[in-house]
């Protein structure tokens, strides 16, 4: 869609609106809000969906509707709400049964995403998104006969998709890689289609020779080194054959799988990176075990993953020899990670995981994370019922320097400028001595934005300046410049607009479904 017809649907609102004025029904609401998605206004779009569902809030489009963009805005639990809600109107929605996978699937629950996608598909085998969903479960198991049965299924999607374009003058095109199993970054409020002309081309669809549209730059998503090695490898060549200037080089994320990084990022002064081995699951489960650990010098306690997994997702801590077996039972794939754990408890015994972004050189704080459990995440620390963790969250945001001290954000500006990577992101804590415990580090960071909770408010400026400052990079590389230097400073430029998580819009949707 050009910019000239920016005016054509801003005439067809206009008669909406005054449409409205004499009947406001659910069904030309509901018209008003697709019309401002696709006039890219999500925010007001989302509070239009939000309205219908005051009145009526089992209403079947309009539930789906919001379920679908805030999933593929990143707010994967408020969408969960919305999807779950149409399925409860409508067992038989298969579109919604399907978006509950991914979400599901984006928190490594692969039963749950499994039994989801199949439902889908007894009610529409041919729908593309649930056999996805289950080739990339398939891929997860090990499963490659039905991982290739079920990406063949999904070809019936074009491997490349354009965007809707409603800006005024010539856009800035950019064509984004990406896979259709998880492993991509979140890029959903980076583009702007009142700027930017999107291409999306799906590498596992494609190949190194299929035509790409004109495009000024090139933005590579795939952000998985361990789920996404062959689809970064097609991803390189295709890069290989356009002169455009490149957002996080296919070569650069393959080389953030976890071990290579343990093995790299244990050289930098001020670090600490636990030592990571791939395994075969036989020598741990065997009679073996033991010996197999100790003989290449890990000790107990220690964890196991399997590769490919986040959000904590298939991850266990084995404290002692003979919980090895049983711990690493449950554990899918024949290949597993030995992993040394790092103790970073504070004197009080909690643990603090903090997260940074870096974008284009500087690093952003994104949140610290303080729980009890050794498995430290933000979505489940206790963080919400307690406000001195969040006062100590707030404080890591306002000033990261002061809160880690110079040494720690010089040695988080040593990782980054190793990882090569423009766009990624650093979990750490600090341990008892001073040093930067990296727990992970690479492409496959999400920066989201908290519920719409008052208690959140002093986390939303920082996650809207790491959004601008993606923007401003896109706009900078597409001109030609290079990457700026990483200074081991934390940025402080400000973002653009207001998301819709931001207002009273939050608040709404929650409120029309009672919670």
């Amino acid at each position: 869609m050009s910019g000239s017809y920016v005016p054509v649907l801003q005439a067809a609102l206009a008669r909406i609106d005054t449409g409205l004025a004499g009947d406001p029904s659910p069904e030309l609401l509901i018209e008003r809000a697709q019309l401002l998605a696709v006039l890219g206004r999500t925010d007001e779009a989302l509070n239009q969906y939000a309205a219908v569902l005051t009145n009526e809030p089992s209403h079947l489009e309009a539930l789906t509707a919001v379920g679908t963009l805030l999933l593929g805005r990143g707010q994967a639990e408020l969408a969960r709400t919305f999807l779950c809600a149409a399925i409860a109107r409508d067992p038989g929605h298969a579109p919604a049964l399907a978006n509950v996978g991914c979400f599901e699937l984006l928190g490594g629950r692969l039963d749950a995403a499994g039994r989801a996608f199949e439902a889908a598909l007894r009610i529409d085998p041919t729908l593309p998104l649930a056999h996805r969903g289950l080739g990339d479960i398939a891929q997860r198991r090990g499963d490659a006969a039905a991982t290739a049965l079920h990406r063949e299924r999904s070809r019936c999607c074009r491997p490349l998709t354009t965007s809707q374009y409603i800006g005024a003058g010539p856009p800035l095109s950019v064509l984004a890689l990406s896979t259709t199993a998880c492993g991509n970054i979140v890029t959903d409020q980076f583009f702007d289609n009142r700027v930017v002309l999107l291409s999306s081309l799906a590498v596992d669809q494609a190949d190194s020779a299929t035509p790409q549209p004109p495009h000024d730059l090139v933005f590579n998503t795939i952000s998985d080194a361990d789920l996404c090695s062959a689809e970064l490898a097609t991803a390189a060549a295709i890069v290989g054959r356009s002169s455009a200037p490149v957002i996080n080089h296919p070569a650069a994320v393959a080389a953030t799988g976890r071990a290579a990084n343990a093995r790299r990022l244990a050289g930098l002064e001020g670090v600490a990176a636990p030592r990571i081995r791939p395994v075969r699951r036989a020598d741990l489960t065997g009679p073996r075990g033991a010996a197999f650990i100790a003989e290449r010098g890990f000790d107990f306690p220690l964890l196991v993953r399997t590769p490919g997994f986040h959000r904590g997702a298939h991850f266990v801590k084995v404290d002692a020899v003979q919980d090895l077996s049983g711990a690493v039972a449950p554990l899918p794939g024949d290949v597993l990670l030995l992993i040394e754990f790092l103790d970073t408890r504070d004197a009080d015994g909690l643990l603090r995981k903090h997260r940074v972004i870096i974008v284009d050189g500087q690093l952003y704080p994104v949140h610290l994370a303080i729980s009890r459990h050794w498995k430290v995440h933000y979505f489940s620390a206790d963080m919400e019922a307690r406000a001195e963790h969040r006062a100590h969250d707030a404080a890591f945001l306002a000033d990261m320097e002061r809160t880690l001290g110079s040494a720690a954000v010089a040695a988080l500006g040593q990782i980054a400028a190793t990882l090569d990577l423009d766009y990624g992101g650093i979990d750490f804590a600090i341990d008892r001595l001073g040093r930067v415990a990296v727990f992970e580090a690479n492409a496959a960071m999400v920066a989201a934005l908290p519920n719409a909770d008052a208690c959140w408010n002093y986390r939303r400026a920082p996650i809207r300046r790491i959004r601008g400052a993606v923007r401003a990079m896109i706009r900078r590389r597409a001109s030609g410049l290079p990457r700026a230097a990483v200074n081991g400073q934390a940025a402080t430029a400000d973002g653009s607009r207001q998301t819709f998580n931001d207002d009273a819009g939050g608040v709404l949707l929650r409120r029309s479904l009672g919670c």
